[in-house]
């Protein structure tokens, strides 16, 4: 496995491998791995021959107010995790390497998607995480680039920006990986105080309850949102930032589940802002 700091090094890896034939797998990363990572690493092994994963604490995705200083960055364990997965590279920029030492005046932004849920609370969020992506991908020039279902406006916002800009990948998305008590793993869980990791469950606990009101035919998203609700407030926490039932095209909020629907929330739990997902589905009902 080789690491570099290098865009250009990491074009002269990567074209090598591809001038033999090799499918490039690209699994872009902040770093902090953890299984969730791992999963996206062992789904981009199976369909590909030769895979780089990028460790960049990518700056211009986190707001003034956010944890940018506090990331955990780790680069030695990622490296041990990455070699026992197979990796062949890892790409480890530094800001600098990514944005020169001066202020960024080009930017990538994908519109309507992302006024909604992160969006919303977060602005120049994806404005940061699409020139990234497209940074990326321009220096990996990736077959394909794994991402998780956790993030899941981020998934459909990359997937657009792909989509709308002829960009030649495709972008799978690999299921959210849980604890055994549910919660989605997350670097961030690491910010999290011992009740503050076992009062973090709620989130799912409180996406299961929509689950299963679905299931018993409640589709108006009211009930459903404020059944969510309660089961978010059981816990001490310092504010819900969103409960969202929307499309899952193109995030717009529903009044009533009529097909598939997007169901995400976040919470801010002690330092640590939380999010998580589910899909469902009434089209059989």
């Amino acid at each position: 496995m080789q690491i570099t700091e290098s865009i250009d090094r990491t074009r002269a890896v990567v074209g090598a491998a591809r001038e033999q034939g090799k499918r490039i797998g690209l699994v872009p990363t902040m770093g902090a791995l953890h299984v969730g990572h791992t999963s996206l690493i062992e789904a981009a092994r199976a369909c590909c021959d030769f895979v780089v994963v990028s460790v960049f604490v990518n700056p211009t995705q986190f707001g003034p107010s956010e944890d940018l200083a506090n990331y955990p960055r780790c680069l030695e364990h990622d490296s041990t995790l990455c070699k026992e997965q197979g990796v062949d590279l890892i790409f480890a920029p530094k800001p600098e390497t990514m944005y020169g030492l001066t202020t960024p005046v080009t930017w990538v932004t994908v519109e309507q998607l992302t006024d909604h849920l992160c969006g919303a609370s977060r602005p120049g969020h994806f404005r940061g995480v699409t020139t990234v992506c497209t940074k990326l991908f321009n220096i990996v020039l990736p077959d394909i680039a794994f991402f998780g279902q956790k993030d899941a406006q981020q998934v459909l916002v990359i997937q657009r920006m792909v989509r709308d800009l002829n960009m030649p990948l495709a972008i799978q998305i690999c299921p959210t990986v849980r604890e055994s008590d549910g919660l989605a793993v997350s670097s961030r869980n690491q910010y999290l105080t011992p009740d503050q990791r076992a009062h973090a469950t709620c989130l799912y606990r409180a996406l299961q309850t929509c689950q299963t009101l679905v299931e018993q035919g409640i589709f108006e998203t009211e009930p459903l949102i404020s059944a969510m609700r309660k089961v978010l407030d059981e816990v001490p926490h310092q504010g819900i930032d969103y409960i969202s039932i929307s499309n899952v095209q193109t995030l717009e909020p529903l009044a009533r589940i009529e097909d598939k629907a997007l169901v995400a929330l976040s919470l801010q739990l002690g330092p640590a802002r939380l999010i998580d997902n589910i899909l469902v589905d009434v089209s059989d009902s």
